[in-house]
């Protein structure tokens, strides 16, 4: 007789790793049940995560931050390896992803891919130790969905090449920004839009905390603040021009959150397979009921074909054969039905889905989060039907 399935693995999707997958996985899996579980509720209730800066050291100790580039002290891993551990990072919140993902997906991937080779040997090797921290400036209080119409602008203080860059203007909803040490910070220049690596201890820069979440909650989110901040002439990335930038920075991002949405579901999903065995009603365990094995089988099916998607999409990555638009099919679908694991999950525990003794209701809010960053709903759709149709819906 055949053993039954692993209820937590009922597809054998662990078959499908290497031993070096699985070790790494298990690396931050355990760091994160000994350093961010036993206190992420209290941190997500109070709306902080009190020490970011040394929970930072810790993952550039276990190689965590941008350790799918390669040199300047980062790990090298594989992009299946680096999705393995978004998947364990948003096991344990949403929040924590997001510290690494922009960490590593937005400003050591931009300084890493169209950075000087001064500006890498500046940053890198600090920022994969976590001894820096970054942030990335993107979005606007006006323009999120829309970057190319930014208002932050750059100009010469002079007409030639060695003139110093002298930038103005704000951003939204940074990641990181107000414990940040470095900022990479995109703009508008007469070439059209350039990143800018800035120092944050630079005169004129601020970034003023965001306060009152209801998602994100145990996460530090910031404003961006930009006046009259004064850059020397190598601030720049020296090539990159237009969109291409940021957009490249995005993508990695996004393939991050393809594999972390699903970390918070499998956590959603599992706190309710459990509460269904030990809870009892009406002289029965809550999992002897049809409708609650259905909604089981429904989150399972859900969550399950969203890994074998993911890893799909990372062996592409690592084949070098990924396109953008393949990644907006993943973070559309992964996301999306990840909230919905975490709403079904919710139901099963009653009144007790909103209590944070369980991760549930903490998972949905950050979710909501995750559903809108890094490119919405809208336009992940409009990203696909433009692949569908060849017709350009965006405007």
């Amino acid at each position: 007789m055949s053993p039954a399935l692993d209820p937590r693995d009922p597809l054998g999707f662990d078959d499908l790793l290497s031993a070096e997958d699985l070790a790494v996985r298990d690396t931050v899996r355990e760091w994160c049940a000994d350093r961010v579980l036993p206190h992420i509720a209290d941190w997500y209730e109070a709306g902080e995560l009190p020490t970011v800066r040394e929970l930072a050291r810790e993952l550039g100790s276990i190689g965590a931050l941008g350790m799918h580039l390669h040199g300047y002290g980062c790990a090298g891993a594989s992009a299946v390896q680096y999705g393995l551990a978004c998947l364990e990072l948003e096991a344990a919140d949403s929040g924590l992803r997001s510290l690494v993902s922009v960490q590593g997906s937005l400003a050591m991937y931009g300084i890493h891919r169209w950075g000087s080779e001064e500006q890498k040997q500046q940053w890198l090797p600090g920022m994969a130790a976590g001894e820096i921290i970054g942030c990335f400036g993107l979005t606007e209080p006006d323009h999120g969905s829309d970057p190319a119409s930014m208002r932050t602008a750059a100009k010469r203080d002079g007409s030639s090449d060695g003139a110093d860059w002298i930038l103005n203007g704000r951003k939204m909803w940074i990641t990181n920004g107000s414990v940040a040490g470095v900022a990479v910070v995109w703009a508008q220049t007469e070439d059209g839009i350039r990143g800018f690596v800035v120092p944050t201890d630079t005169p004129g820069f601020s970034a003023p905390e965001i306060k009152h979440k209801g998602s994100l909650r145990a996460s530090v989110t910031s404003e961006l603040v930009l006046d009259n901040v004064r850059l020397p002439a190598d601030a720049v990335f020296p090539e990159v021009r237009g969109l291409k930038g940021p957009l490249s920075c995005l993508n990695q991002a996004r393939y991050g959150i393809v594999w972390g949405a699903l970390g918070a579901a499998r956590s959603c999903l599992e706190t309710a397979r459990e509460y269904s065995i030990t809870r009892e009603q009406f002289g029965k365990p809550l999992g002897a009921f049809q409708l609650t094995q259905a909604k089981l089988a429904d989150m399972s099916l859900e969550l399950n074909k969203g890994l074998l998607l993911a890893l799909h999409l990372g062996n592409r990555m690592d084949a070098g054969t990924l396109r953008p638009e393949q990644v907006s099919y993943g973070k559309l679908n992964n996301v999306r039905e990840a909230i919905e694991i975490a709403r079904t999950a919710r139901t099963i525990l009653g009144a007790n889905g909103i209590s944070y003794e369980y991760p549930i209701m903490r998972h949905a809010n950050n979710l909501e989060s995750v559903l809108t960053y890094e490119g919405t709903v809208e336009m992940h759709q409009l990203v696909i039907g433009k692949t569908l149709t060849g017709q350009d819906a965006f405007r």
